[in-house]
């Protein structure tokens, strides 16, 4: 259990959580003398990994007072989340509806998004070539970024929403093609993407901090009241947070991978953390887990200066304001939607 700038994350598995004088009273295992209370005044989220089962009073409870309650298999992919009543603006979100329908708009929107994507990829690459010049992969990790810098070009001539997912697919081939370059310790290795499952640790680390941020994402678009199902550049399913993984595409290399690859150089974790199941996938023990998570808010709490709006910032807030930003473009307020690019 962590308790991490107002969400509270429970990894141990067989917990259980019941509602006691507006306490959030937790049986952590199946030791009935391990036992906790943790006021729900100050909690903002509650993220549950694996293993963990919450009476319907206490989720009921959560949902009145606006505490988002989300539910992670132990692998840390996403399963459901419970919240009280949405109170999203009607207006805003019919504007919303209307933009991705309009192909123009939308256009311009996924252009934004997918520059800042790859110009923030590049960032993570060339950060790498100043700290790392005697590298033996130099040249490769040097051709990488030329590329991504080819295809910010290219994605200024796109005249598609396909147009830019293609750059952008071709753009995030290149990105990971060089990734193992970038990690230092090789205890570890990567060879390519992989999802679900994922087959190697450096992948379930990626999958597991890419998870955590559309959570904070989700949370972000709802609070400002856009529709976290309807996106711009990923296609609409069922179930899919579209809007959100439109949105931490920006924050995709600057926090998850920067975080995961200083997990790995700077020796936070190590290979033993991970186990290897039936299936092939790769799966970190809770000890792991809780350091990425440490970690993870860690990062959140960094200040930063956003480049647009030019205001000092903790990287938490980030999603909360390029949501706002968002929300602004599509009433109206900013002639375009002012995508993050990170420095």
């Amino acid at each position: 259990m962590k308790i991490l700038n107002n969400s509270l994350y429970l990894t141990t598995p067989d917990t259980y959580v019941h509602l006691e004088g507006g306490c959030a009273k937790i049986r952590l295992g199946k030791e009935e003398k391990n036992k906790k209370r943790i006021p729900l005044l100050n909690l903002s989220d509650i993220v549950c990994f694996g293993r963990i089962t919450c009476s319907t009073q206490f989720l009921a409870d959560c949902a009145a007072r606006g505490i988002s309650v989300s539910f992670l298999n132990e692998y840390g992919n996403f399963q459901f989340r419970t919240q009280g009543p949405i109170n999203g603006n009607v207006l805003l979100r019919r504007a919303q509806y209307r933009a991705v329908d309009d192909a123009v708009k939308r256009l311009e929107i996924v252009r934004a998004m997918v520059s800042a994507k790859v110009a923030n990829s590049r960032l993570v690459i060339n950060r790498f070539i100043r700290d790392h010049s005697g590298s033996e992969y130099l040249e490769n990790v040097k051709k990488g970024s030329r590329q991504l810098k080819r295809a910010l070009s290219d994605l200024q001539l796109a005249r598609s929403v396909d147009s830019c997912r293609g750059y952008e697919g071709e753009a995030a081939k290149n990105y990971f093609a060089i990734f193992d370059h970038l990690i230092t310790k090789k205890e570890f290795s990567f060879k390519q993407r992989t999802r679900r499952p994922p087959l190697d640790e450096v992948n379930a680390l990626l999958s597991f901090v890419y998870t955590l941020l559309t959570k904070d994402a989700v949370g972000a678009l709802e609070t400002v009241g856009l529709d976290p199902a309807v996106g711009f550049l990923h296609c609409e399913r069922p179930g899919r947070p579209c809007l959100a993984l439109d949105l931490i595409e920006e924050f995709r290399a600057p926090v998850a991978d920067r975080l995961v690859l200083k997990l790995i150089n700077k020796v936070f974790i190590k290979k033993k953390g991970f186990k290897e199941m039936e299936n092939s996938a790769f799966k970190m023990n809770d000890e792991t887990r809780k350091i990425v998570l440490v970690e993870y808010q860690s990062r959140k709490r960094e200040d930063i200066l956003h480049p647009f709006l030019k205001e000092k910032m903790p990287i938490g807030l980030l999603l909360h304001y390029q949501a706002r930003l968002l929300a602004r473009h599509l009433r109206g307020d900013l002639d375009a939607y002012p995508a993050l690019f990170w420095k």
